[in-house]
């Protein structure tokens, strides 16, 4: 029995304060992506903060992630570096009229709620996690590729 039950057990990994990790998404919400299949493993960096006890830790969240600060150890992985001579692009706005924006590299859905279109926008340089609806105004810049998206979907009535 001990055996059979041992098969598919590994070493805990010894966490300490001050760790680097990333937090699984396996029993997040995401808001914006509702297809669980097109969502990220694991998402951003996060430092331990206190290790609570062997079996969990307490991460340093951003106060904009509605979880409790304090996960067991199987929701975090250990954080590794780029490999060496990896770029990292940061993605930096543009300056539009001297107004910064993010740059759409393309349009990915419509949808129209309560008499308002939305389109799905895919940013450059930017994951899926990040895509979002905008608001047909909002989209002055990016009117080509709002025209080139056309009418390829139908839209989505939601009253």
């Amino acid at each position: 029995m001990k055996r059979q039950a041992d098969r598919r057990r590994k070493e805990a990994e010894e966490w300490k304060v001050g760790d680097r990790v990333m937090l699984s998404t396996k029993d997040l919400v995401f808001k914006k992506r509702s297809v669980k299949k097109l969502v990220n493993w694991y998402v951003d960096l996060y430092i331990i903060d206190e290790m609570i006890s062997t079996n969990a830790v307490k991460l340093w969240l951003p106060t904009s992630m509605k979880i409790h600060s304090v996960v067991n150890v199987s929701w975090v992985v250990q954080y590794k570096d780029q490999v060496r001579g990896q770029k990292k692009v940061e993605v930096k706005p543009v300056e539009v009229e001297e107004v910064k924006e993010w740059e759409v590299e393309k349009v990915l859905n419509k949808k129209k709620v309560r008499g308002v279109v939305k389109y799905l926008m895919q940013w450059k340089g930017f994951i899926a996690e990040h895509d979002s609806w905008e608001k047909e105004e909002d989209l002055e810049n990016a009117k080509e590729l709002v025209a080139e998206f056309g009418g390829r979907i139908n839209i989505e009535v939601r009253r």
